[in-house]
């Protein structure tokens, strides 16, 4: 994509804003290098690692790459055998401790984050190295004693010789003899030699040598003859500490050289860890969602994004707008009034387009779904710019020149006041004919304008749609709400009368306008009104279906429970039944022992029993009767025809989950057990009047073949289709036509959805073209 387009959209600030989020310097760089990818798989894996890391952040806190820094240059030129430096050191072992506990906790959550855990295995843990920097190196960046046996010796040793030194200047400066030829009594350094400061006029008093004097010249720093040769050991004892440090340093790089190669990777897939964090945190911020993204179909829409905002503006004062291309509309004309948020519109699109193809969250309601583009092109640059200032007609040809040498049907056109900026007529003419040849193309294109002539255009040119941002006259504020399938208007003279021109100038300036456009201008504010009675009367309508199913849902659930209940209540009296049955039995043949022992008549006993034997009779079959219903139906399966012994109706079994079944009896559905089920009194009725669908043996009439939804709400059309799936099943139809219309495709998806979850479909389609083609939907039902 050309960076002056990405420039264009803003999106260079956008990264600037996501790199200072990053905790890693090579991060930040990578957020800054950020292009849109045109690899639909790269962009989606993109994606998900952000969403990942968004889970990561709000399961467990801020996950960090802690003190990691870009050693990548240093580990090379150890690798080349140049000696690093101690602080040099204890940044790439910084490094490598970030990388092993990063690596160390995406080991134990691979299961939970697997795209960043894959990312997580190229981190190195090199703990030889970690333990070997550790062992040389101290937090100060000095090279600790113990690193070497001699190292350590040598050190002793010195500090014994520096003592030496000292002690004997120190009993000269305390000398009365000496102290009187010196500016102060003390023990400096000069060359790395320690020295005292003799006062200039002594020079030659004392047998020393000079290896400084002061800025005046009054003071002589000397060293005395006798702390030569102590030095002279202090100075050979600092130059083999230096030898050995620089052994001990030169060993350790040439370690590290040796895993420049893991170090480099680790590196960079702790930025691509710490990028995909700072991903999640900007998300975050700007209260975005994971958009879908797909290759561009004809048959889907290119843009769907509901509440998008545009991520640069004020949150608390920005509108979100519902900016959505069905699979229909392949372009869309912009009009309305200055500052109304037309270029905005343009921007957030084309933003945050690119956006979701770095990988980024986009600021939208969930449900955002993204076409992909090989190239977003963007002719924006007039007074509400947000980035550039007035541009003349020609740069604006010129840039449309250098869209026009790239743009197919893979691309994302966006043109601000296109044709301005020259003579009205000639402009529109060349705005029209622009659009068309972008049309032509298949690119997918958004165009503000005022030219009336593009309005006309888009209402009768198939593939193209109009849109306006509105604008409150009262207030003389736009609301900057984006309505799709209106053109608008520029309220110019309403907006003069408010502002105080005399009434009549605006009287004669509206009589300058012909009646047809004051006509069309009263036509659409009326279908703006009627627009807006109906979005309330819909969303009205809405809000009620959704109480009324929630009071279905409710009053079924408490059906459940009473069911549950009165079966529990029955099974308890036929067990108590049971077993007081059971004990008079127990009872009756002690009875009989003893009547036997005494040698009495047995008839009363007789005639007990068989009175038992009658209520057990009563009794058994029905707890029989149970466990053979179970046995009977252990093949049972949906659509199967049963009979409900605890309401004694049949019915038809729509759903089965462990051991119950949902069985439709008329429009009630009954949770039961499978025990509770036996065979139907009656089979369903195959001929022309097919058996009711409750399974009361009523008869009906077979439904109609065609079922009509087009003006309905999803509610109401989702609550006619599953009563005519009901019926249509059970009269044994093998299939139902649903005329749903075209429209927004809001209802079509609905009611394919609801299809493709029914027991009833086995498969559907679209209709042909002579059927009414994507207006309506074609449903196979199953056999029963």
């Amino acid at each position: 994509m050309d960076p002056k387009d990405l420039r264009t959209l803003e999106l260079p600030i956008v990264l600037e804003r996501l790199s200072q989020l990053a905790d890693f310097s090579v991060s930040r760089q990578l957020a800054l290098d950020l292009v849109p990818t045109t690899y639909l798989e790269i962009a989606q894996q993109l994606q998900a690692e952000t969403t990942e890391a968004r889970r990561l952040l709000a399961g467990d806190g801020r996950p960090t790459v802690g003190g990691a820094r870009d050693v990548r240059s240093n580990v090379e030129a150890a690798g080349r055998g140049s000696v690093l430096e101690p602080q040099e050191l204890l940044d790439i072992q910084a490094t490598l401790i970030s990388a092993r506990t990063l690596s160390r906790r995406f080991m134990k959550e691979a299961e939970t984050y697997p795209l960043l855990s894959r990312i997580a295995a190229d981190l190195s843990e090199e703990a030889e190295l970690i333990d070997s920097i550790s062992r040389t190196v101290d937090d100060r960046g000095q090279v600790r004693d113990g690193a070497s046996k001699k190292l350590g010796s040598v050190r002793r040793n010195l500090r014994s010789a520096r003592e030496r030194v000292t002690k004997k200047l120190e009993s000269m400066v305390r000398d009365p003899k000496i102290v009187s030829m010196l500016q102060e009594p003390i023990v400096t350094q000069r060359e790395g030699r320690s020295v005292i400061p003799l006062r200039a006029e002594f020079k030659g008093k004392m047998e020393a040598v000079i290896h400084d004097q002061s800025t005046s010249g009054a003071t002589l720093f000397v060293e005395p003859l006798p702390v030569v040769e102590l030095n002279n050991e202090v100075r050979e004892l600092e130059l083999e500490e230096r030898a050995e440090v620089r052994r001990i340093l030169k060993k350790l790089s040439k370690a590290v050289g040796g895993k420049s190669d893991q170090v480099v990777v680790s590196v960079e897939a702790l930025a691509r860890l710490d990028l995909a964090f700072a991903k999640a945190r900007y998300a975050e911020a700007i209260e975005a969602t994971e958009p879908a993204l797909r290759n561009l179909d004809p048959t889907e829409s290119r843009l769907r994004l509901r509440r998008a905002r545009h991520p640069l503006l004020d949150p608390e004062t920005v509108v979100p707008i519902d900016l959505v291309l069905e699979p229909e509309v392949q372009a869309l004309v912009i009009t309305g009034p200055n500052t109304g948020g037309k270029t905005v519109t343009l921007k957030t699109a084309g933003l945050l387009a690119a956006m979701a193809q770095c990988g980024m969250h986009v600021p939208a309601a969930p449900g955002a779904e993204l076409s992909m583009f090989r190239a977003i092109f963007a002719d924006i640059g007039d007074e509400q710019s947000l980035e550039q200032s007035l541009s003349t007609f020609s740069s604006h040809i010129s840039n449309i020149v250098r869209i026009l040498g790239s743009a197919d049907e893979a691309s994302l056109v966006l043109l601000d006041e296109l044709g301005a900026g020259t003579d009205p007529g000639e402009g529109a003419a060349l705005a029209q004919a622009l659009l068309a040849e972008f049309v032509e193309r298949g690119a997918v294109t958004l165009v503000a304008t005022h030219f009336p002539e593009l309005k006309l255009y888009a209402h009768q040119k198939a593939g193209v749609r109009n849109a306006s941002v509105e604008f409150d006259v009262e207030s003389l504020r736009p609301t900057y709400r984006l309505s799709i399938g209106l053109p608008g208007r520029s309220n110019a003279l309403a907006i003069a009368e408010r502002l105080g021109l005399d009434p009549g100038l605006v009287g004669r300036a509206r009589a300058r306008i012909s009646l047809e456009d004051r006509q069309e201008d009263s036509l659409l504010e009326e279908i703006r009104h009627q627009r807006d009675e109906a979005e309330e009367a819909r969303a009205a309508a809405q809000e009620a279906s959704a109480e009324a199913r929630l009071l279905r849902d409710e009053l079924r659930e408490r059906l459940r429970g009473i069911e549950e209940e009165r079966l529990e209540i029955l099974e308890a009296a036929r067990q108590q039944a049971m077993a007081q049955t059971e004990e008079l039995t127990r009872e009756v043949d002690r009875l009989r022992l003893k009547l036997a022992a005494a040698g009495a008549a047995l008839d009363s006993v007789s005639e007990v029993e068989q009175e038992l034997e009658e209520v057990e009779s009563e009794l058994a079959p029905a707890v029989v009767e149970r466990g053979q219903h179970v046995e009977e139906l252990e093949d049972l399966k949906v659509g199967d025809y049963v009979h409900l012994r605890t309401i004694d109706a049949d019915g038809v079994v729509t759903a089965l989950q462990g051991g119950k079944a949902e069985v439709q009896v008329g429009r009630l559905r009954v949770q039961a057990r499978l025990s509770e089920l036996g065979p139907p009194t009656e089979l369903p009725v195959r001929d022309n009047a097919p058996s009711d669908p409750v399974g009361l043996r009523v008869r009906t009439e077979a439904p109609a073949v065609e079922l009509h939804v087009r003006g309905h709400t999803v509610d109401e059309a989702l609550e006619a289709l599953e009563r005519r799936l009901d019926a249509a099943y059970l009269a044994g139809m093998p299939f139902l036509r649903v005329v749903h219309g075209k429209g927004s495709g809001i209802l079509r998806r609905a009611i394919r959805e609801e299809l493709s979850s029914s027991p009833y479909v086995s498969s559907f389609r679209p209709g042909e073209p002579s059927e009414g083609g994507e207006g309506v939907t074609v449903a196979e039902l199953e056999e029963n």
